[in-house]
Order: C-alpha cells, then structure tokens, then sequence
C-alpha cells in the first residue's frame, strides 16, 4: 500500500513509500545472501563437526591419545620428553601432562629441519605411540578450514566481510518478514515442496526462530577476525602491558607477548612476558615446574611452555569448558616463583563478557545442551541456504539472475545504503565490499536504463521498405 503524499512538503521531503523502502531492503538482503550463502554453508557444516571436537579427536586419534592404565607410577614429565626426543631429536616448545589416567602424554617439537611435531607417549612405559604435525589433529584442521585460515589471511579477511554480511543479511530479513497485514508465512508454512511460496516461509520462519543465534554467532565470531578483531584488540589492551585494567603487573617485562609463546584468550593477546632473573641458581627444570602447578591446582589438560632463553618464564596455560578455571600461570624458571598468575576473575567486563560469548559459540559453556543448541543453529543454517537457492531457483526467469526490482525512488535506495554504511564504517572491510557492491549496483541500474531506452526508439524504416509499403 502506497502512503498518500504529505500536504505542504515539498518532493524532497515528501515520506518514502514504503513498497521503495521494501524493494530497497530486499534488493540489499538478496545481494547479502549471494554474497554469503557458500561461506555460511562452510560456517555451518564445520562449526557444527568442531562443536563436538573433543569427541572427534578421540575417535580419530584413539590410537594416540588413549593408553591402558598400569599399576606403574607414571614416568616423569622429564623422562616422557627424553623418550619423544629420542625418537625425534629436536627443541621442545610444549608439553601437555596426560590430561586423565588413561590418556597419553603430549610433546610438541621442532626437529633440525624445522618441522614442527606432537609426540605422544605412554606415560606408564614410555612407548612412544607416534606423531602428528602441529595442530593436525582433525579438530585443529576442521578449525582451520572454519576461519579459512588454511588459506592464508586474505582468505580469513574473506570471513571477517561474509559475518559483516550475516549481520546485515539477518537484520535486513527481519525488516522484510515483519508482519504487514498478512496472516500466512509468518509462523507457519503454507503451500507443499513443489510451491514456492512453501519455500519461501519456510525461509523466513526459520530465519525468525534461528535469526537471533545467527546473530550471536557473527557478531561473537568477530574478535577473532584478521583485520577488525586485531585492531579492537589492540585498542582494547594497549595499556598495562596488555594485563587487563587494574591487575598489578610489578616485575620486569620482555617485548614478547603471550599469544607468539602459548595459546591465550582474546583479553590477553597483547599482554607481555614476563622475565627470569637469574639469582646464581641453576633452573629448577621441567618437573619441579609441573609440580608447582599442579600444587597451584590448574585445571587438569593445561598446557605447559618451557623457557625460550636465560630469561624465559615457564608458562602454563590452561581453558576449559569451565570458564571460571581459564588461567595463565608464568613460573620464574630458576626460583620457580609464580610471576604473574591471570585466571578469568581477573579480566575486566568486556574481557568476560568477550570470553563467555566464544564459550558459547564453541558450545563449550553450557555442556551438552549448549552444543545440541548450536547443533540445531547450524542445522537451520543449512535450510535456509537451501530454502533461499531454491525459491530464487523457482522465481527466476531463464538466464537472469532474478534482481529484486530496484525502488521506483531512488531516494530510498539511497536511505538504505546510508544505514548500512554505519556498519561499513564499524567493520571496515565489510565496508569496502559494501563500496564495491554498490558500485556494481549503480552500473547495473545504468546498463539496464540504457537498454530500455534503446529499446524504446523506433527502428529506422529503408526507403525499399517505404516504397514497398506505398
């Protein structure tokens, strides 16, 4: 329905109608879903498998990860390295104590020709139960091709603009399913598979259910992001050594930052490292340090990151679904005095809400209902990929790509875009591509005005014909 023009005001002013606004939006919301339609299907089928990651390394990796319990007392963390770096000479970055009595010990190398290792071994016997490149578990590659970092950071800059385009594609659809006098396809589905109009609610009921989690997903899919989610977390902790505002940081510091030594969550990706000092006393050694922290009581799976010099710290990580037990412990490596000791109270409002949002969305925070939830988001993630491909397959004319018709004034065009250009300038290279979009948008208006004008000449008539004629 058209709104009757404004008495008194002048065009300018005059209100939009709201069938412009509605083209205009559904224009933007069609071009968002064709934008990120194969990324969201990426998102979703591996975000769905790295929900139950855990799960999926011990089946796929049973073999390496799971050792028969012995009466023995286990070897020493000391003795478990000699055993991996027997089998492959090298310089240990990391080692994980076996997270469970029936679970391997995990050793992490480079060898002389750079290559970077897991070892894992029996820590009753010894054995050495056999290797893995870094990070290539199957959880660690289905993580990888989920951010495209497989791919390199171009590819991941790639993800940062397609969850610029969900939010946009998510808001956009809720403009467009708000109810406007209509009673079907709001909460129900009408019609059977075979008609559009059955895919077409089908869509935007699903959208409505699902809409808000998607939302959740992109917006705490974010900080992670290359180009955005670098720069926020720069702004967010380029004080206090990267410590979270109002934790004490009183001993000396290095120009290393946690993140390049051991894994580490958003709030603490720029937080320094602190430094040894050496009191004349010889280094107290790998296994006083895991004594020491698990005398300090870390939650069991924690990681730890030996000394990198004369003046590296040991340095234990640990995250686990609890968030309450995320903790960073740096040991001076020849006192064994802890230096710094971080856990999850310590970080500040936007650092815990940060934290539980990414717990969330690995659907790690709330046990098995967390992931069963997110299973059915990404679930419903899949169907309206397909619902959409479907019902635009089913309204499109052959050999066109079907364009929602452009608003009659383009005063209303021009609103939309200047709306989503707020987002642009929050996220900046969603709001390149969203500069690009609307470049090919204008050209492709101009092309099409141009061929109806030319079509609409009269064609000259020859002179044979008008003599052929009389």
């Amino acid at each position: 329905m058209h709104q009757a023009p404004a008495a008194g005001l002048p065009p300018a002013m005059q209100p939009l109608p709201r069938t412009d606004i509605y083209r205009a939006v559904w224009r933007w919301h069609f071009y968002a879903g064709l934008l990120v339609l194969p990324f969201l299907l990426l998102l979703a089928v591996t975000g769905a498998l790295f929900l139950f990651q855990s799960e999926l390394d011990q089946v796929f990796h049973h073999n390496l990860k799971h050792v028969t319990v012995a009466d023995a007392t286990p070897m020493t963390p000391s003795a478990i390295v000699a055993q991996a770096t027997a089998a492959h000479p090298g310089t240990v970055f990391k080692y994980v104590p076996p997270p469970a009595t029936d679970m391997s010990a995990e050793v992490s190398l480079q060898t002389g020709h750079g290559e970077k290792l897991v070892v894992y071994v029996d820590p009753y016997t010894g054995r050495v139960l056999g290797d893995l490149p870094d990070r290539g578990t199957l959880s660690w590659t289905i993580r990888q091709l989920h951010s495209l970092k497989y791919f390199g950071d171009i590819a991941s800059g790639l993800i940062e603009i397609a969850g610029g385009w969900t939010i946009l594609l998510v808001l956009t659809g809720i403009y467009l399913w708000w109810p406007r006098g209509q009673r079907g396809g709001v909460v129900s589905v009408r019609g059977r598979p075979s008609r559009r109009v059955f895919w077409r609610d089908l869509h935007a009921v699903t959208g409505l259910v699902a809409g808000f989690f998607i939302l959740f997903l992109a917006v705490t899919g974010m900080p992670w992001s290359v180009v955005w989610g670098a720069k926020v977390n720069q702004w967010a902790n380029a004080s206090n050594f990267g410590y979270p505002a109002g934790v004490r940081v009183t001993v000396p510091m290095s120009d290393e930052h946690v993140n390049h030594v051991a894994p580490t969550p958003w709030s603490m990706e720029q937080a320094r490292m602190p430094i040894s000092a050496d009191h004349g006393g010889g280094p107290i050694g790998l296994d006083a340090a895991i004594a020491t922290f698990d005398r300090m009581g870390l939650a069991a799976g924690y990681a730890v990151n030996p000394p990198g010099g004369p003046t590296g710290v040991y340095t234990a990580s640990v995250y686990p679904a609890d968030l309450s037990q995320q903790r960073v412990v740096h040991l001076d490596q020849y006192t064994g005095r802890p230096l710094i000791d971080m856990s999850y109270a310590d970080y500040g409002p936007l650092g815990k809400s940060l934290e539980w949002g990414v717990n969330v969305h690995l659907g790690t925070e709330y046990g098995l209902a967390n992931k069963l939830v997110m299973l059915a988001v990404c679930a419903a993630i899949v169907l309206l990929c397909v619902s959409s491909a479907l019902m635009w397959w089913k309204r499109r004319p052959a050999g066109s790509l079907a364009i929602p018709a452009p608003p009659t004034d383009r005063k209303a065009l021009r609103t939309v875009v200047a709306i989503l250009a707020i987002g642009g300038i929050v996220f900046p290279l969603v709001g390149i591509s969203m500069l690009l979009m609307l470049v090919a948008d204008l050209f492709y208006l101009r092309s099409q005005a141009a061929a109806a004008n030319a079509s609409s000449y009269p064609l000259p008539v020859s002179t044979s014909s008008q003599r052929n004629s009389s």
